[in-house]
Parts: C-alpha cells; structure tokens; sequence
C-alpha cells in the first residue's frame, strides 16, 4: 500500500501541472466533465473489479483524474468577489470535512451489507456533479456564474 500511495504521489507531481494548464486550455466546465465523466467509469468499474493489478491501475486513475477537482477553484477564484473569498474558503473547508466525516462513516455501513453498493453510489455522485458541472459557462467571471443558455432558460420557464 505504501509503495501504491508513493506510485501516486510521484505520478501526480509529473502531472499535476499538466493538468492546470489543461483547465486553463478547456476551461473549467469541460475539465469537470471530463473528471466526472471518467470518475463514473471508475466507480463503476470499481464495483465489478476482482483482480489486484486492475484495482491498482483504477486508483491511480481515480486520483489522477480527481486532481481536476481544482478546477472548482479556479472557477470559483473567477466568479467571487475577493473580499468574500476568505469566509467562502472556510465555509467550503467545512463542507468539505463534514462531508470527508458523514460519507465515510455512512459508507463503511453499506460496505458491511454490499461493498460494491459503495462505488455504485459514489458513481451515482459523480454523476450529480457532472449535471451540476454543466452550470460553468465557457468563461466564468463575476456576473457570469452559470450557463444561460436556451435549455437553462426553458428549465426556468417551466418552474415558474
């Protein structure tokens, strides 16, 4: 496990900034779409998996493309005013961990039941954050937060 987690860190520092200027290069939204997208497959592929090396090549994958999550904070650092960055920042970390503490936990209880039911719903996740993802306009800045396109406009008319 050590030598896994050592693999992965290296790897990620090789590619780590290939994928900033990935996002930089597509943008935001595409970059989540492409962390979500490939994120499912993985999940999914998790669930079925019953051979090591195939589960090793997955992880390194899983994190690989889970690194794209930065995105998120490019995206927010062009839409948000800089003065509410640093009490967004905390409110964010605290999600986050509140969030890094009930999913586990409640996660760990279905594992005991089924733990391919685990990546399925993580799988399931992804795939609220990839619709969620599709929000992101091709160039966010303050005042152009979310997408307001033709089909966003009709989801609207329809609500109200």
């Amino acid at each position: 496990m050590v030598l896994l987690v050592l693999a992965n860190s290296a790897l990620n520092i090789y590619v780590a900034p290939k994928i900033g200027a990935l996002i930089s290069r597509i943008g935001e939204r595409h970059a989540l779409t492409l962390e979500y997208s490939a994120l499912i497959i993985i999940f999914l592929l998790y669930a079925v998996v019953e051979n090591g090396n195939v589960a090793t090549v997955l992880y390194i994958l899983d994190h690989i493309f889970f690194s794209m999550a930065i995105a998120i904070k490019t995206y927010f650092q062009k839409i948000a005013d800089p003065a509410d960055m640093s009490a967004t920042a905390g409110i964010s970390f605290t999600i986050n961990h509140i969030a890094a503490v009930v999913l586990p936990a409640a996660l760990g209880f279905v594992w005991i039941f089924n733990h391919s039911a685990v990546f399925v719903i993580g799988a399931a996740i992804a795939v609220l954050s990839l619709i969620v993802a599709q929000l992101i306009p091709d160039a966010p800045s303050d005042g152009n937060e979310i997408r307001r396109d033709a089909f966003w406009q009709g989801i609207n008319k329809e609500a109200a």
